[in-house]
């Protein structure tokens, strides 16, 4: 019997990070003139990435999570197709930097575990799974910080969606990363969180989904023009952002619970000033029924407007917030952090 000569099938998965500290420090221009710092943690939710060999000369693009499917000839560019520009966008860097313009005939899949315009990252894990799963198929020799940079590139440059660089730097890397943002270089530092310290936050803390997929690229193109116009408010919101990552990494490392509250409660307050729109009436409603039901403090993960939010209370409390929260329209979710970066595998 002829063994099968057949590429095999290829699966990658990316993990989804909460933004501790700092976030907003990573987007340009503020991290090319000023240097950006960002605490984060990766969670055990993910984006997926599947890619099959196809016979046909054709190139599909499906999207499971939006009922989404693109199929046309596997020409070198494809055109960036709506709802599917994160596989569109991927497949053509990839071609035109690592396969010499040609086209490849194969059947690319997605999905993950929490929408876009959550908060966690999953746009950029999308394409960092995305590029491990072309990696692992065409068998491209790419390190984390490749990975990384390769799906910024895509995410920010090709496709021109604003936004910073820690979401593609987090899931390629995963685990808890203390992330140093400059105009030429990023510098990941990994940090060792005691088994201990670990759970003691994973048992603190709820995340609320407020249902509310908003439109980070509005948000971010605020900050960013606040930044360039030297708007002093947001230019102090920043830094003082800045400041509370490195303030949140060592309350981390020592396994002191209350600087971590007092420092996602300040980072909270300081985030809200950056631009207009990263609070509004419903995420404010949320957040003081969570107080009230025993939250110490709280913040929105990602750009604001909408997506996750997450709360620290003390564990004997956590079923009290999340009663108050269940009162709204959303859902609450409890999570675990993850150490592994995105990888890929073969079928």
């Amino acid at each position: 019997m002829a063994l099968s000569t057949d590429p095999p099938i290829v699966r990658a998965r990316a993990p989804l990070r909460l933004g501790l500290a700092g976030g907003g420090t990573d987007v340009s221009p503020y991290s090319d003139d000023f240097g950006g710092l960002v605490l984060n943690a990766t969670i055990d939710k993910f984006a997926y990435a599947t890619i099959s060999p196809r016979h046909d000369g054709q190139i599909a693009l499906v999207s499971a999570d939006k009922s989404l499917n693109y199929v046309v000839p596997a020409t070198a560019t494809l055109e960036v197709v709506p709802g599917l520009e994160l596989l569109s966008g991927t497949y053509n860097r990839i071609v035109r930097d690592y396969v010499g313009g040609r086209g490849v005939p194969v059947t690319v899949t997605t999905h993950a575990e929490a929408p876009p315009g959550s908060g966690l990252g999953s746009s950029s894990a999308m394409v960092v799974a995305l590029v491990l799963a072309f990696a692992e198929f065409l068998q491209i020799p790419l390190g984390e910080y490749d990975v990384a940079q390769l799906a910024y590139d895509i995410e920010r440059v090709d496709l021109a969606l604003a936004g910073g660089k820690q979401d593609q730097y987090a899931a390629a890397f995963g685990g808890f990363n203390f992330m140093e943002f400059y105009q030429s270089r990023v510098i990941v530092n990994p940090l060792r969180i005691r088994r201990e310290i670990r759970a003691e936050l994973e048992s603190s803390l709820v995340l609320f989904y407020t249902g509310v997929s908003r439109d980070s690229a509005t948000i971010i193109e605020q900050q960013t023009h606040n930044v360039r116009t030297g708007k002093t408010t947001s230019l102090d919101a920043l830094h003082r952002l800045k400041q509370e990552a490195v303030r949140m990494k060592e309350a981390v490392l020592r396994g002191d619970i209350q600087a971590f509250v007092d420092s996602m409660r300040q980072s909270w307050e300081s985030k809200k000033r950056m631009a207009d729109s990263i609070s509004n009436a419903t995420i404010d409603a949320v957040f003081d029924a969570a107080i009230s039901g025993g939250a110490l403090a709280g913040k929105v993960s990602g750009a604001g407007g909408g997506g996750f939010m997450m709360f620290a209370t003390d564990p004997t409390r956590r079923p009290d917030v999340i009663r108050a929260l269940s009162n709204f329209q959303g859902q609450v979710f409890t999570c675990n952090f993850t150490d592994q970066g995105g990888y890929s595998w073969r079928t």
